[in-house]
């Protein structure tokens, strides 16, 4: 499911895959894929299964599908961590979709060498500005950013209140006037928890569903 909203004046279509499209730019941007961090873990001796990150590349590969973008906009943390086994099933992935124009605003998970990344045709930054909008992983404390914010990192998540005092922590979309946080793509994450004011939308992402929270 998708579901639009207008933000500065651009068109953005928030996908219950946890990765929202840019309409205007003809722009898929996502957020902290932590790609390999399984791999990480099974290094570490902790049985974590390898289908994890071949399950965020085929739910990646299916968005590509749908909304047909001419780029891929990554707001940091594409991967976890070093190199390891699953750095070569991402590079057959990408070599499926040379034709993609892939951007990555390095997060502070993005530890590969700078020629890792050039060998797979990924472009490379530290921040990036267009449309009027600054994108960051995450901005700097005491900064003031004169361009509204898209950014990660945080893996913003919502609670949601049900019958009987049940309650269920998702992931989200935040909205607020100057700065936009992504969810966390990558399945194999947890959530922050965030507390909006009245300004703000939220829209909570269950069941591959778009849920707006007022």
């Amino acid at each position: 499911m998708t579901l639009k909203h207008e933000w500065h004046n651009q068109t953005f279509w928030l996908s219950g895959q946890r990765l929202m499209y840019w309409e205007e730019q003809k722009t898929i941007i996502a957020s902290d894929l932590h790609l390999g961090k399984s791999g990480h873990f099974r290094k570490s001796g902790i049985a974590i299964p390898q289908q994890v990150m071949q399950q965020d590349l085929i739910r990646l590969f299916d968005q590509i599908q749908f909304f047909k973008p001419s780029r891929l906009l990554i707001v940091g943390d594409l991967f976890h961590s070093h190199s390891n086994k699953e750095m070569d099933w991402f590079a057959r992935w990408r070599n499926d979709l040379s034709w993609l124009h892939i951007l990555l605003v390095r997060g502070n998970h993005d530890m590969l060498h700078d020629d890792w990344y050039a060998a797979n045709h990924i472009e490379l930054t530290t921040e990036w500005q267009e449309a009027g909008i600054h994108f960051i992983h995450e901005p700097v404390a005491d900064v003031t950013y004169e361009q509204p914010l898209i950014s990660g990192h945080v893996h913003p998540g919502i609670r949601v209140e049900g019958i009987a005092r049940q309650s269920l922590r998702l992931p989200c979309f935040y909205f607020g006037r100057q700065h936009c946080i992504l969810p966390a793509f990558g399945l194999f994450t947890g959530t922050h928890p965030i507390k909006p004011k009245k300004h703000e939308v939220v829209f909570a992402i269950g069941e591959q569903t778009v849920i707006p929270i007022r």
